[in-house]
């Protein structure tokens, strides 16, 4: 394995810590890394689409509207 030191702002490694739950930064940057490399922007934008396009057929808007209403 091959170490690779890089110029990070401080505050952007805190942040992604948080937004991954992570423990350490070495565990920040393994999992940042790993989860950029398996979903490209390209997944997620085809996904986004096919959801919004379907939006009827995978969710059922009524049972949403009860469950909100009964604070579930």
């Amino acid at each position: 394995m091959s170490r690779t030191l890089a110029d990070i702002d401080d505050d952007k490694p805190a942040f992604a810590q948080r937004q991954l739950g992570t423990r350490t930064e070495r565990e920040t940057i393994d999992r940042a890394l790993t989860t950029a490399s398996a979903i490209s922007a390209d997944d997620r934008a085809r996904a986004l689409r096919r959801l919004q396009e379907n939006a009827d057929a995978f969710l059922d808007f009524d049972v949403l509207e009860d469950r909100e209403r009964a604070g579930l």
